[in-house]
């Protein structure tokens, strides 16, 4: 007989995402609204029912293991982000409009590597009000967060003590943005899911001010912002909304520049290329678009070798432009495929790499039959980070596609995002030893630390004394069985 151990209800937003994490032995059932995270099933129009044992693809030996918490929040994570020169861990959620009583917020984190482990410290707590913070991208010091149909633009910095101070004062005397409460002795106790994590005075605070707000969606029901980035010169600001269209604003005077209708129904995911020359996109009507300015270059099609995949069998999740590392002039396009459908026996998703300036597919890979909700890739290009609707993560080689990392429901709900450690002074710092760590977030409140230690490498001094080694054996023997061979 099957028990059940809890339950967990949250509603979310306008749009009344409402998400039910039931616990019970044997099978875990997650119930989910289909459209949100990469989610489509026949046959039901608002609701489905996601079961741990037909998601499984690896054996449990291999994958499960209990991670540790790096942090947890008071209301579920939807997004993460690591700032490149301070390595602070900007991460937000919330509960939405809804009178739940689970707050809005954006997280500030202190990354620290001590004793050869990462911890984490919550720096400052921006209340959002009524808005719940479904993605976000860093530009700079400037936050671009999605919420409901907007775009919000937040700059943020950090405070010297006295500074500190008075800001703590200010937010004290009745602005909303600091949600931890006073303590005696100058501390803050952080709502960590029970945890008692605390701000002291001595660590540097944060100031955060809006700078600006544009709409990014006018759907005319439920607008909502679904995905938001950077160009890497940060001269341009692009969002994608439900209502398909893309829009790009010249940043940072946010003057629009392209209004375009990309794809029929909702964007998924976009990107734009380092040289602002291309944009892809990814929507839910199976298309995956190539861009220059407002036309259309090309649709991708990653399946033309696979004749037992049709059309309509697989849709596009995500899109990812990546450097080659020790090739400045390379360029790759990382994309993301999951079944349209859901079987008793699922397919498996699939990972392919494609040439990033003639846009031809090099190769793609089945990546487990999870189904995969978001996609992150390396500052040099060499991993790529997966996180999947059943709360598992995975880190494969960019080059061969290979899985190198796997913890299965590292989570214990949809990873909603994923963020590796940038390639900077700091990042480096704080990565420590390890040759990549990445951080993912959850529904479950959650942020957790995946680090890849430094693969085992042979020295080529060393390779170089065995064939040496060899050659002597073989001419030794050699002259042992046949004299006068020399």
């Amino acid at each position: 007989m099957t028990i059940m151990r809890k339950w967990i209800i949250i509603k979310v937003g306008k749009r009344g995402f409402i998400l039910v994490l039931v616990v019970r032995k044997p099978v875990t059932a997650y119930y989910a609204k289909s459209q949100d995270f990469g989610l489509n099933y026949q046959g039901g129009q608002n609701w489905i029912v996601l079961d741990r044992s037909e998601f499984a693809s690896f054996s449990d030996t291999m994958g499960r293991r209990k991670l540790p918490d790096l942090y947890c929040a008071p209301f579920p994570l939807y997004t993460v982000k690591v700032h490149p020169e301070t390595g602070l861990v900007v991460t937000a959620g919330g509960g939405g409009a809804s009178k739940t009583g689970i707050k809005n917020g954006v997280h500030f984190l202190g990354l620290e590597l001590v004793g050869g482990r990462h911890s984490a410290t919550l720096l400052h707590s921006h209340d959002t009000d009524t808005r719940a913070t479904m993605n976000l991208a860093l530009g700079g010091d400037v936050i671009a967060a999605g919420q409901d149909g907007t775009c919000s633009l937040m700059r943020f910095k950090q405070c010297s003590k006295k500074d500190g101070h008075k800001a703590t004062a200010r937010e004290e005397g009745g602005d909303g943005k600091q949600t931890a409460p006073r303590r005696r002795g100058g501390h803050r106790r952080a709502e960590a899911g029970g945890d008692e994590a605390e701000t002291r005075d001595e660590t540097p605070q944060m100031s955060v001010e809006a700078v600006g707000e544009v709409c990014s969606d006018r759907s005319p029901t439920d607008p909502l912002q679904k995905c938001v980035r950077f160009s890497a010169d940060l001269s341009l600001l692009l969002t994608g909304g439900a209502d398909g269209h893309v829009r790009v604003w010249e940043y940072p005077a946010m003057k629009e520049k392209l209004d375009f209708k990309a794809h029929d129904g909702e964007i998924e995911d976009l990107d734009i290329s380092p040289d602002n020359k291309q944009i892809v996109t990814v929507g839910r009507d199976f298309a995956c678009c190539v861009w220059s300015n407002d036309q259309l270059v090309v649709g991708l099609s990653w399946h033309d070798n696979m004749p037992h995949i049709t059309d309509k069998m697989y849709r596009y999740q995500a899109c990812r432009f990546a450097k080659v590392e020790d090739q400045s002039d390379a360029l790759r396009l990382y994309t993301v495929q999951i079944p349209h459908k859901r079987d008793r026996r699922p397919p498996p998703c699939y990972l392919t790499k494609w040439d990033g300036r003639n846009f031809l597919p090099l190769l793609t890979k089945p990546c487990g039959s999870e189904v995969i909700s978001c996609l992150a890739v390396s500052d040099s290009g060499t991993f790529l980070g997966l996180g999947t609707v059943t709360g598992s993560v995975s880190i494969y080689i960019a080059f061969s596609l290979q899985s190198l990392y796997y913890v299965q429901e590292a989570h214990g709900i949809v990873v909603t995002d994923l963020a590796f450690l940038p390639d900077s002074p700091k990042g480096r710092g704080i990565l420590g030893d390890n040759e990549a760590a990445l951080l993912s977030v959850a529904v479950d409140s959650r942020c957790k630390m995946h680090v890849l230690p430094h693969r085992g490498s042979f020295p080529v001094w060393l390779l170089l004394l065995l064939c040496a080694l060899v050659v002597v054996c073989v001419v030794l023997f050699l002259q042992h069985t046949f004299p006068g061979f020399i």
